[in-house]
């Protein structure tokens, strides 16, 4: 997998923490116990640090970046969806953001919060507390909270369990194909 330090910015990532080959972990980052980082999956802490707590999953495809200014912190049992784009935001525990969404700088994602899929979360919104984020830009409305819980504990739950699975079965057959 490449992971590359940046000068004196150098990648922290927790032993059990699972970071597919094909992802890219670059400077000031830190990623959590049991989180998992998947293929195409960026995240570049050049310009200031990158944050992923404990349990987190981000999907392929997702950028996280980061400016001086503002780093970009995930919280602790979160799931953060295929395609998504992370920038100088803070997301808190157990969330849910959906494929395909962005969320700005100086943005925050409340805990229990769902960014909805292709949703833009755009500079210094607050997203509450218990609330879903649709549209673009995103409009805000009340969750049931036993709905989002669900949604959040099984994405969370599904990833933990493939990322162990990765760690144990993946292997790469093309380079196995290649030897004499």
């Amino acid at each position: 997998m490449p992971i590359y330090a940046l000068g004196d910015q150098v990648p922290r990532i927790h032993p059990d923490a699972y970071v597919h080959p094909d992802a890219v972990v670059i400077g000031s980052v830190a990623i959590g116990a049991e989180s998992s980082v998947w293929p195409m999956a960026v995240l570049r802490g050049d310009f200031g640090r990158i944050e992923i707590g404990e349990r987190t999953s981000i999907q392929d495809g997702t950028v996280l970046h980061t400016t001086t200014q503002w780093p970009t912190v995930i919280g602790d049992d979160c799931v953060v969806g295929h395609n998504a784009h992370l920038e100088g935001c803070a997301v808190e525990n157990r969330c849910l953001i959906g494929s395909g969404s962005t969320v700005l700088n100086r943005a925050v994602v409340r805990a229990g919060s769902v960014v909805g899929a292709q949703a833009l979360v755009p500079e210094d919104l607050e997203v509450p507390p218990g609330h879903l984020a649709l549209g673009v830009p995103a409009r805000l409305r009340p969750l049931n909270g036993g709905v989002q819980n669900e949604w959040i504990d099984y994405g969370v739950r599904e990833y933990r369990g493939n990322a162990r699975r990765y760690r144990n079965e993946l292997r790469r057959i093309d380079a196995e194909e290649k030897r004499p």
